[in-house]
């Protein structure tokens, strides 16, 4: 049996990240999948073991080691980097404290402005609020771009923690992009980014771990149609 599980839902894109660090550390770990159905009372349909296991939060992902959990992904990300380092182990944040500190300041920035960002444009009602939206997300990820330009990967030559935690945009964004009705990353406006995006996708062990595309499609269509319908029902 594993030592190492992890608590998802297989539609979250920070769950995505772990299992990718995870994997790239060699690591074997046990995939424990909360069933999240929509439409029911949210607290209900959430397992006992993740409400034992963050009951901070109640939310995924919570990686369970030898019986401890971490929860919170970028908390996952440095505990598995710092625990599985050195010899045969890939490293995820760089070695330099100065490297470090931006990596960390970077996905930070990336999970704070560019997630929600791309969220509030997909939510967003069509016409004037609609492009200013998108207008907010897109000045988000003109920093990013900034920050991948010249490099094949935020890590280098090699994928890292920022990586990690940049990679739901090839997949996840262009689903939004889609059920909103938008256009956010395009190789003209954002030529780094679109490229970075192409190579990160192209790896076998990034490829094996994506969620269907038709299972998020629809997951974000009926969170959108629930979410208006709360709105409009408002007194």
């Amino acid at each position: 049996m594993a030592k190492l599980k992890l608590i998802v839902s297989a539609a979250s894109l920070f769950c995505t990240r772990i299992e990718w660090a995870l994997k790239l550390k060699g690591l074997e770990y046990e995939l424990i999948v909360e069933d999240f159905k929509q439409g029911k009372s949210e607290l209900l349909l959430k397992s006992e073991l993740l409400l034992k296991s963050n009951p901070v939060h109640k939310k995924v992902p919570v990686l369970l080691d030898d019986g401890v959990a971490i929860a919170e992904s970028k908390v996952i990300l440095e505990y598995i980097d710092e625990k599985w380092k050195g010899g045969d182990f890939y490293p995820l944040l760089p070695q330099e404290p100065y490297d470090r500190a931006q990596a960390r300041f970077w996905a930070q920035f990336a999970d704070e402005k560019c997630v929600f960002g791309a969220w509030g444009a997909c939510c967003a009602e069509d016409g004037q609020e609609k492009e200013k939206a998108v207008e907010t997300a897109l000045e988000s990820f003109a920093y990013l771009e900034k920050q991948i330009e010249g490099k094949k990967f935020f890590g280098g030559e090699k994928i890292g923690y920022l990586d990690l935690v940049a990679g739901w945009i090839p997949h996840f964004l262009g689903v939004l992009e889609e059920a909103g009705g938008m256009k956010i990353i395009d190789a003209e406006r954002f030529p780094s980014l679109h490229e970075w995006a192409q190579n990160f996708n192209e790896i076998p062990l990034i490829k094996e771990c994506l969620p269907p595309r038709d299972m998020l499609l629809n997951f974000i269509t009926v969170s959108l149609s629930k979410l208006r319908s709360l709105a409009a029902n408002k007194p």
